[in-house]
């Protein structure tokens, strides 16, 4: 089999991927930008991707793919019709990233929520040395015991995260925007609701025609004036600009973002104009991507490709 690694280094450079090179005749590119793709995977038969646009326009003249593997839980770059149409299956990588992806929820959390940077400046800057009182807690901050902590996407992450907010002593609702949700375990809201009463709001759902611009600014308006923001999920879930407005008109206190509508982000994304980090976090889309995390995922795109070797679906989202 001919293998083509289109986005090598979106694993990172520290996470070896020669176990691929083990599984067939392997190209590796350490990036592959839109233009590129189609020239890149024309001999291919099994590509590994991350970003990459993988349709019809990028697909046509590869006349021998029949896998197609991510480096990623989402698929929203393949056309997955397009796909099934001509016989090639996709495979995902699952739970691979969702303790680190909570961890960083909480992180983003907090982050804002205790106006972490203003207070480590003050110690750094000499102030705190200089006054003659032993703390200094000059902006205010809250607990998470006793708030509403709401959830959009109850899959593996959104349960992590809703088990870690209930041990801190929230109370947990959520929004299927699917509208398939199995989950019993906690209250299930209409999107009002949810949106009205919760306090902390993290988004763990996949980019969709159901997902696309859900946060904007009506749905911002709607939000606690106290209520923190936190999207780790995909940027297009929420409207960057109608955030931005949401955040210096003081419809929300603050949000905490790993992802953004286009990344990187674009010096027109009004959001990057916010220098206030007691309000806005912005993280370069790594929520996912701790080292043990990118080792199980290349660990799991492995295990894909040596299952559809020998005729097994493994993880394949297009059948």
């Amino acid at each position: 089999m001919k293998i083509v690694v289109l986005e090598r280094n979106s694993v990172g450079l520290d996470v070896s991927v020669d176990k691929l090179k083990s599984l067939g005749e392997t190209t590796v590119y350490p990036n592959t930008t839109a233009v590129d793709v189609k020239e890149k995977v024309k001999d291919a038969e099994i590509i590994v991707a991350n970003k990459a646009p993988l349709n019809k326009d990028t697909l046509k003249d590869a006349e021998h793919v029949k896998l197609i593997c991510e480096f990623a839980t989402g698929y929203d770059n393949i056309d997955l019709n397009y796909c099934k149409e001509r016989g090639i299956k996709v495979a995902n990588v699952v739970n691979y990233s969702t303790d680190a992806v909570a961890q960083h929820t909480f992180a983003l959390c907090f982050y804002v929520l205790e106006k972490l940077r203003h207070y480590d400046e003050y110690v750094k800057s000499g102030a705190y040395g200089a006054q003659d009182r032993f703390s200094n807690f000059d902006i205010p901050f809250t607990e998470l015991a006793g708030k509403t902590w709401g959830i959009v996407g109850m899959g593996n992450i959104g349960r992590k995260v809703a088990s870690i907010a209930e041990a801190f002593g929230c109370k947990v609702i959520f929004y299927s925007a699917s509208g398939s949700s199995t989950c019993t375990e906690y209250e299930r809201v209409d999107l009002g609701t949810l949106l009205s009463e919760s306090d902390f709001l993290s988004l763990h759902c996949p980019l969709s025609d159901k997902t696309r611009n859900l946060i904007n600014l009506e749905a911002l308006k709607k939000m606690k004036k106290s209520a923190i923001l936190i999207n780790v999920a995909r940027g297009p879930v929420v409207n960057d600009e109608d955030l931005y407005t949401a955040l210096t008109e003081g419809y929300i206190a603050g949000a905490g973002l790993d992802v953004l509508g286009a990344e990187p982000i674009k010096a027109g994304n009004p959001l990057g104009k916010i220098m206030d980090s007691s309000k806005l976090i912005i993280t370069p889309h790594l929520a996912w991507a701790s080292i043990e995390a990118r080792t199980r995922c290349v660990s799991e795109v492995c295990k894909n490709i040596e299952a559809f070797l020998n005729g097994e679906n493994r993880n394949i989202v297009n059948l």
